[in-house]
């Protein structure tokens, strides 16, 4: 059974295996020893007084809510940028996706060639990964979302991105409009549960502060409020746009602690997001992560609500798609390109029914707001 222990140098939780005797802290790198229980405790000093500060120690870091940091040092973040991309597969269960991994690779280089993101700063967990902490496990994405809000500051620019399963809980507590928690599917949901929209508001929503900036790119079944963010954006077939309220009949404030956030889902939360071939006709992607990449590399992304235009337009256009090679009405260009480049395959590929969502803190004039990362 894990055991809880707080770090000697900055008081964040770690969790302890059975038998260790210390750990090192993924934080501040301090390596705390574990006493013996069955050892005897020396006798206290009546001289000695409370321990010198020293000349380089700083504040204590608050504790983590998820036992701590992914290991290793940080990732510095350069120029204030820093990225959580998560791409699920499942393979080898009956709840494979294919194109998913290829989702993850393509915001990677997105967001490195075209937001001038540092490498280092960009946290990809996807079943690739050689190193076990970065398998997109339950635990392993709870301590990257805390990685990627922690120590935030005024003009930091956060992204996570997020391709795989999506899906929806009955909620008790009466905070939901709908009456259901949505939720997204780590790699081992089926033992460890899912992650629900709650705990990701929590985690990454409400602790940012005012001059600090979060993208949530969210391509998943019943995703459309997964950040619980108080505000959606309805948008009509004809363009016209509302924003609804989806703040908490309890009162129960969902929103950031002055930050902005915005969040581009793959559908409604009653809607399920599709795995397809239809739009590369290279290979198999998201359909939502596809579109987002292709509306900003086609510049029609000037804004918010231009964006989330041309990604429905995009996904309204499949059906009428001549299909079959590269040559398609919606295939070639630098997403395909890249995709090209990346990988090869392919999958089922059809007509698409989902609508990209967009969900923010505060609603005014978001729409009509020049996009940037």
């Amino acid at each position: 059974m894990m055991m809880l222990v707080n770090c000697s140098g900055c008081w964040t939780p770690l969790q302890l295996p059975p038998g260790a005797r210390s750990i090192r802290c993924a934080v501040c790198q301090a390596i705390t020893q574990i006493a013996d229980p069955h050892a005897v405790a020396p006798p206290p000093s009546h001289h000695a007084g409370p321990p010198a500060p020293s000349p380089h120690s700083h504040a204590p870091t608050p504790p983590s809510p998820y036992s701590h940091a992914p290991p290793g040092p940080p990732p510095s973040p350069h120029g204030r940028k820093k990225a959580v991309i998560c791409g699920i597969s499942y393979k080898f269960s009956r709840h494979e996706l294919k194109g998913c991994i290829n989702d993850a690779k393509c915001m990677r280089y997105l967001l490195i060639n075209k937001f001038q993101f540092p490498s280092e700063s960009i946290i990809m967990l996807t079943e690739e990964e050689t190193d076990p902490y970065r398998t997109p496990t339950k635990q392993n994405m709870r301590m990257a979302l805390f990685w990627l809000v922690n120590g935030c500051q005024p003009g930091d620019s956060l992204v996570f991105h997020y391709s795989g399963h999506g899906s929806r809980q009955r909620n008790y507590n009466g905070d939901e409009v709908d009456g259901y928690d949505e939720t997204l599917c780590p790699l081992d949901f089926e033992t460890q549960g899912m992650i629900i929209d709650d705990e990701i508001n929590a985690a990454i929503v409400r602790p940012l502060p005012r001059g600090v900036k979060l993208h949530a790119i969210i391509d998943a079944c019943h995703s459309g409020t997964v950040l619980d963010l108080p505000f959606l954006c309805r948008m009509s077939r004809s363009g016209q746009y509302v924003w609804e309220d989806h703040r908490p009949r309890s009162g129960v404030w969902k929103g950031s602690n002055g930050g902005e956030v915005i969040s581009i889902s793959g559908c409604d939360d009653d809607q399920t997001s599709a795995d397809t071939a239809a739009l590369s006709q290279v290979t198999s992607t998201g359909a939502m992560t596809y579109c987002f990449i292709k509306a900003i590399e086609n510049g029609q992304a000037s804004t918010y609500g231009s964006m989330l235009n041309s990604m429905r337009a995009t996904i309204r256009n499949v059906g009428n798609s001549s299909g079959g090679g590269s040559g398609g009405a919606l295939g070639g260009g630098v997403v395909t390109s890249l995709l090209t480049m990346l990988v090869s395959g392919g999958s089922v590929s059809g007509g698409l029914t989902q609508e990209p969502q967009l969900t923010a803190c505060e609603p005014f004039d978001v729409y009509m707001k020049p996009f940037s990362i």
